[in-house]
This record gives C-alpha cells, sequence and structure tokens, in this order.
C-alpha cells in the first residue's frame, strides 16, 4: 500500500495522485505539484489515502508545496490572460480564414507554454497560425486538436435531464455508447433524444447500462412463456426499473388484460436466452 493524494487540474480535468509527504492535506486545498510538464497548479480533490502499489503509476511525483499567496496571485493572472489570448487567437484564426473553432486556452504555471484547444472536422494546417501567436505572445505555442465530446467536457452546460454533463462532473474516460444501450433502456430511439449537446450519443447510456444489464439477467424478455402464480402465460411487457411483467394468462379470454407480476414471482427457462453482440458503437 502507498499513500497518495488525489489532485485535480482545472475545473474539467481528471484527478491524478500524488505522493503528500510529509504534507497535512484536506480537499479544496491549492498545491504546487510536480508533472511531466514542469511545476503546475492544482486542487485537492481527494485527502490523504491509501491505495495499492499497481493502483498507481511510478515514480509518484511529489505534492512540492501548499499554494503560496503569489501562487494563487499568479494563477488567477493566468486566467485573464487565457481569456485574451482566446480574444487574439480568435482574430488570428478568422484572419487566416480557417476551418477550425477554438474551444480554450492553457497557460503553463511556469510561463513557458501556451496551449490552444481547438475542433475541426478534418485535418488544419496552422503553422502560419502558430507564427502568428508565438509573434503576438513571445512564448511557446502548442495547438492541439480535440473531439466534440472533449469540447463539451471542458465547457460544461446541462443535459436534457437537467444536470451537469455527465463529462464534465465524474465521467473522465469516454468509453463506446451504442444504439442497442437505448433499446435496452426503453429510450426512443429518436436522436434528438439519445444526443448529447455534443451531437454524440449521450454518455449517460454507458453509465446506467450496467444496471440495467444486470436487472435484464433477472427479467424474462418480451415473448417468453413463464408460470406465474395464476397459471402459464406470455410475457408481453417488462419494466426493468419497476421490477415487474406484464403476462397474457393462456387461460384468460382474448379479450383479456395481461397481469402484472414482480419478476422474483415467476419462473422461466434462462436457458432459452442466446446472448446478442454489442453494436452500433460510437
Amino acid at each position: 500500500m502507498i499513500k497518495v493524494v488525489s489532485v485535480k487540474f482545472r475545473g474539467w480535468g481528471k484527478s491524478y495522485y500524488f505522493d503528500p509527504g510529509d504534507l497535512d492535506l484536506r480537499v479544496g486545498d491549492n498545491v504546487i505539484v510536480e508533472t511531466v510538464r514542469g511545476d503546475e497548479f492544482g486542487q485537492v480533490s481527494r485527502a490523504s489515502v491509501m491505495v495499492a502499489d499497481d493502483e498507481v503509476f511510478q515514480p509518484l511525483r511529489p505534492v512540492k508545496r501548499i499554494a503560496s499567496d503569489y501562487d494563487i496571485e499568479k494563477h488567477e493572472s493566468h486566467l485573464i490572460k487565457e481569456k485574451e489570448a482566446f480574444g487574439i487567437c480568435e482574430e488570428k484564426i478568422s484572419a487566416r480564414g480557417l476551418e477550425m473553432k477554438l474551444v480554450d486556452v492553457e497557460y503553463s504555471f511556469d510561463d513557458s507554454k501556451i496551449i490552444f484547444y481547438f475542433t475541426a472536422d478534418g485535418r488544419v494546417d496552422f503553422r502560419e497560425l502558430v507564427k502568428d501567436l508565438a509573434s503576438a505572445f513571445h512564448s511557446r505555442i502548442e495547438l492541439r486538436q480535440i473531439g466534440v465530446r472533449d469540447e463539451s467536457k471542458m465547457l460544461g452546460g446541462l443535459g436534457i435531464c437537467g444536470r451537469p454533463f455527465c463529462c464534465s462532473q465524474f465521467l473522465f474516460d469516454f468509453q463506446p455508447v451504442s444504439i442497442k444501450m437505448a433499446k435496452l433502456q426503453g429510450i426512443s430511439l429518436n436522436p434528438t433524444k439519445i444526443s448529447g449537446a455534443c451531437g454524440r450519443l449521450m454518455c449517460c447510456l454507458k453509465f446506467e447500462n450496467d444496471a440495467y444489464e444486470d436487472l435484464q439477467r433477472n427479467a424474462p424478455p418480451v415473448g417468453f412463456h413463464v408460470d406465474t402464480p395464476d397459471g402459464r402465460g406470455t410475457v408481453t411487457e417488462v419494466a426493468l426499473i419497476a421490477g415487474t411483467v406484464k403476462v397474457k394468462l393462456d387461460s384468460d379470454s382474448e379479450e383479456g388484460a395481461p397481469r402484472a407480476y414482480p419478476v422474483d414471482s415467476i419462473r422461466w427457462n434462462r436457458k432459452r436466452i442466446k446472448p446478442q453482440v454489442d453494436s452500433d458503437e460510437e
């Protein structure tokens, strides 16, 4: 086991493990940490905890110090500079007529580099733009193309559920999402209903899918013959979240309505279910 502390950079980033050393750190503390890019300003997202050695990428880099007033002022100054750099870069992009959308700007803590994040439909020749920016800022310039999901993660916002985007809150690694997941969860396949602000299938379809699959394993599919407390019948509808199924009993007349039963009150042959192959992934 090894003692680590989780540090987060910029509100939309994921947390990384660092060695807290002898520092007594609390959630929300501003710290200066050593990274591959040099010293960086971050915020403690999880206090010191013991984790297994195989959960940590070695060598574990240290937390150098709790951020001083000077460090905080420098960080706040960078935030102001980033907004100014954003406007200047947009002007340069427009002047060059480049088909690209600027998303975010990031100053390195030691002022050695400025990173410009952008989206584009294809490859963009930004060599001349780099020269323009280097001339304007007299610093090392890096332009980094990102995907539309990364853009939503950086900018944040509210989903159709009324809550902040999952990707900007807690889902930091994008996973493949498929139409099959929407079908399993009984959601309308209308693209406007299952697509996020980024235009891709919503991340929550994947996040919630494991729970639905677990519920599905304990419920018979529509069309299955099952035994109920009232006799044998055919499943006509399954409500996974409610944990109930509607069954049309063989003994009922054709006009008789299906009856609802809790899943755990019926019996059925699970061996008849054939495994399905996931497809239509994004």
